[in-house]
């Protein structure tokens, strides 16, 4: 039975094999994962016995068939075959409903849709929130090295990610790293002249020019992810825990100074800017904050957080910086894992919801589960609502 019979999806340019195959061919075997777009279960092909993933689409509200956004991510990684990012591997279909499933009548569509993936034992937010735990230097310039690879190759396809964050790396048992969970990325043509939806990345590692209303932006959002995720790792915690779309950006200009037409150009023009203008002039504290960092692990940071999006430096470059070519070298990936078991994100939920509360800046803060699969910072549940709102808002938009 085609895929495409099962609801409006058009996969014209796949192999004959994506959606010729049941998923009765698979074995679940446990729930890793959920999120606003569906679940992620751990599972055995039955005829090989070959561990995989399957991600089951979210289709309840979706009237009108295939969901856009799983279309979007099929797409996309269809097109994507490198050893830094996921790989997947089909799509199969289930001919009627999980019997766990509430499903709406009204819906045309009556099956399920899977997405087959390489199985990862790890995620690096997984590894990151364990107690005592801190990657070493060398292990740290290996995820960096392996994160910017995957998104350098990325970017080369005119492909922005719009969501780098930790439980978004997926880590197998050899230490490879890879980009995972495309929902939100957004090809991006050399001649498009549209717009995009600034309600997109994670709060804590969203750029300051998608904060700001923009929605003409490139590469360089997925820049600023990456380097609040590398100096997460180099210190321990997060760096610009916001509890608000106004806190974050107050977070990030008290380190990284306010926005002016001298270190921004243009930024006046910003739809935001004088909403959450400063009413006093800041300067940048990231090297009086961070001084104690390496100081070529400094100095790359300092050219990530860059408030000016063309002046922010390029996965690219970043992979040339003097970082990567100093003492000590990345480890090999066989040493990224010496000694860790396989905490997914939903383990690693539940191993958080029973660890003693700590403030934000702890090095284990609190985490609210929202439904979302963001695993916002608990505040109320003010900031928990209002992204897993925006996230449902951005879903008809690219």
């Amino acid at each position: 039975m085609a895929l495409a019979a099962l609801g409006k999806l058009n996969l014209e340019e796949a192999p004959p094999i994506w959606g010729s195959r049941s998923v009765d061919c698979f074995e679940k075997i446990k729930l890793i994962s959920h999120g606003t777009y569906g679940e992620v279960y751990m599972a055995k092909e039955i005829e090989t016995g070959e561990i995989v993933a399957l991600k089951k689409i979210r289709t309840n509200d979706e009237r009108e068939g295939f969901p856009v956004t799983a279309m979007r991510e099929i797409k996309i990684l269809k097109k994507l075959h490198h050893r830094n990012v996921i790989n997947l591997k089909e799509v199969v279909y289930s001919p009627s409903p999980d019997n766990d499933d509430q499903r709406d009548d009204n819906n045309k569509y009556k099956g399920e849709i899977y997405m087959v993936f390489e199985y990862m034992d790890h995620d690096l937010a997984g590894l990151a929130y364990r107690p005592g735990t801190r990657f070493t230097a060398p292990q740290i310039k290996c995820c960096m090295k392996q994160l910017l690879t995957g998104l350098h190759y990325c970017h080369m396809k005119h492909l922005l990610h719009r969501d780098i964050k930790g439980s978004n790396l997926l880590i197998d048992k050899k230490g490879n790293l890879k980009l995972a969970d495309f929902t939100l990325a957004r090809p991006l043509s050399l001649d498009f002249t549209g717009t995009l939806t600034n309600q997109v990345t994670t709060l804590w590692y969203r750029a300051p020019e998608l904060l700001l209303g923009a929605t003409e932006y490139g590469p360089a959002v997925d820049m600023w992810s990456v380097a609040c995720l590398f100096a997460e790792l180099l210190n321990g915690e997060p760096i610009f825990p916001g509890k608000t779309e106004i806190d974050q950006l107050k977070k990030i200009y008290e380190l990284c100074g306010a926005p002016d037409e001298n270190n921004w150009p243009g930024v006046s023009e910003m739809p935001l800017y004088e909403r959450f203008k400063p009413s006093l002039p800041l300067k940048s504290r990231v090297i009086e904050t961070y001084g104690h960092f390496d100081a070529h692990a400094l100095e790359l940071l300092e050219c990530m957080l860059v408030l000016d999006p063309p002046k922010r430096i390029s996965a690219k470059d970043a992979l040339d910086s003097d970082y990567f070519w100093s003492e000590p070298l990345p480890c090999e990936p066989k040493r990224l894992l010496a000694s860790y078991k396989s905490p997914h994100e939903l383990q690693t939920k539940k191993k958080r919801k029973s660890m003693p509360r700590k403030t934000a800046r702890g090095r284990n803060w609190p985490v609210k589960d929202d439904g979302c699969g963001i695993g916002e910072v608990e505040s109320g549940g003010a900031s928990s609502s209002l992204w897993c709102r925006l996230l449902r808002e951005a879903r008809t938009d690219w």
